[in-house]
């Protein structure tokens, strides 16, 4: 029987924040299928964005012609909201054992940032309704996906009384109801979703941050990068300071227009704290995106705004990347790590490439064994003082994988571990994992 590897979908309208589902549909563990659901949501720049579920076609509805006619996947159902969303993540994998109040065991979660953070409940267990066959305008039956809360509140920041937009955020593993954002007034905000309260809000940058996450295992800690070309970590049990891991290096030619500008009496003393948003500090690239390598979170990537490299980093040897990945001949949109059995980094950009990187050598190598209890908050806490001798940066030039696609790809996303099956068509899926990119209206699912 012919396998597939490449599976598509052509959405609406231009998709920008897209997830892959953490886990199958509750009560649908023996249909391997139903963890081919992906959340996407559209770019326009109005105020008439949506958002949708799409996943594959039931394999239980009744085919009117030859399957090769229609696509891979179908709109389940879909939802209005207004600005484009700038995240869309669905629940973590961990909350399926969670114990949500007001949430029926049968539905999942899922939220999106824009000027708030909003958290949406999804059904996909909802009586079928209308035609059952294929080739006929999907209709929201048997799916629904409806708004459970909207949160934002008052900025800590002076003359901005309303919530400014959000930039992206992280959803905490350990406790689910944790899920902290990230902000363009400088702020970032630990909310408590279950409760709809905001647990607390800090000025994290000197600019725009544009990213955030959680440290794996942790309840306590994050990392942030934003706009002054800083990557800090936080600990909410002691929000006094904040740890700066790493600064990008000044611009070419900047640390001279600087002296002149010192020379002449311009340049004041720089801002406490380190920030780079001083008058003394010279501007620095901006940091747009963070991840933690899920096999060894000492380590993280990030990578610079219409910067072409990614660059890898050790919380316990912080100030200047162990590693550079130079692949790209075009600015980096995106990137993802695979799941922690086998953790692949995948990159993607303008130049239409989409890159795997496999780094396990390289870190296992040049570290100390891995910390096999999966650190709380108490052992993040210790490795964030735990430092190391410097090592020389290694750039690596070869990814194991690479795909060219027809177009700039601007997300990606990876897939939980899916077992083999057998599509409408026929044809067989291999198990593993699978990548979904989006590239304009495009969606490809690629099988890694």
């Amino acid at each position: 029987m012919t396998q597939t590897t490449l599976l598509q979908y052509e959405a609406p309208w231009p998709v920008h924040a897209l997830d892959w589902c953490k886990s199958v549909a509750p009560g649908h563990q023996s249909r391997a299928r139903s963890a081919f659901r992906l959340g996407i949501a559209s770019f326009s720049e109005d105020y008439r964005n949506r958002i949708a579920v799409v996943g594959l076609q039931d394999e239980r509805v009744l085919v009117e012609d030859d399957y090769t006619d229609y696509p891979d996947f179908v709109t389940l159902t879909e939802a209005g909201h207004g600005y484009p969303a700038t995240s869309l993540q669905w629940q973590p994998a961990s909350t399926s054992g969670y114990q949500w109040s007001g949430k029926h065991p049968s539905t999942e979660l899922l939220a999106t940032t824009a000027d708030a953070l909003r958290v949406w409940e999804y059904n996909g267990d909802a009586p079928t309704a209308g035609s059952a066959y294929v080739g006929r305008q999907p209709t929201a039956g048997g799916h629904r996906l409806s708004l459970k809360t909207a949160l934002s509140g008052q900025s800590k920041v002076q003359n901005q009384s309303a919530s400014a937009p959000l930039t992206s955020f992280s959803w905490n593993e350990k406790a689910p109801a944790l899920v902290v954002t990230s902000s363009i007034d400088t702020t970032c905000t630990v909310w408590n979703i279950e409760t709809t309260t905001a647990i607390t809000q800090l000025i994290a940058h000197d600019r725009e941050v544009y990213d955030v996450a959680w440290l794996p295992g942790s309840t306590d800690i994050f990392v942030s990068v934003g706009a002054d070309g800083s990557l800090r970590a936080f600990d909410l049990r002691s929000l006094e300071h904040s740890t700066i891991l790493y600064e990008t290096p000044a611009p070419k030619g900047a640390a001279a227009a600087a002296a002149a500008q010192s020379a002449s009496g311009g340049a004041g003393s720089g801002s406490g704290g380190g920030g780079a948003g001083g008058s003394g500090k010279l501007a620095s690239s901006p940091l747009l995106r963070i991840a933690f390598n899920p096999a060894d979170s000492n380590y993280m990537s990030t990578f610079h705004m219409d910067g072409s490299d990614i660059q890898i980093l050790d919380m316990r040897s912080p100030g200047m990347p162990v590693m550079e990945l130079r692949g790209h001949r075009a600015q980096v949109n995106a990137m993802g790590w695979s799941s922690p059995e086998n953790p692949l980094l995948a990159t993607a950009g303008d130049d239409c490439q989409v890159l795997l990187w496999d780094l396990a050598g390289y870190t296992q190598n040049a570290t100390s064994p891995r910390n096999p209890s999966g650190s709380g908050g108490g052992g993040g806490s210790s490795r964030l003082n735990s430092p190391r001798p410097d090592v020389k940066k290694r750039v690596i030039t070869d990814p194991v994988m690479a795909y060219s696609a027809q177009g700039e790809v601007t997300n990606l996303a990876w897939s939980p571990q899916i077992p083999t099956m057998t599509m409408n068509t026929g044809h067989i899926t291999p198990p593993g994992e699978w990548l979904a990119l989006a590239s304009g209206k495009s969606i490809k699912a690629l099988k890694v």
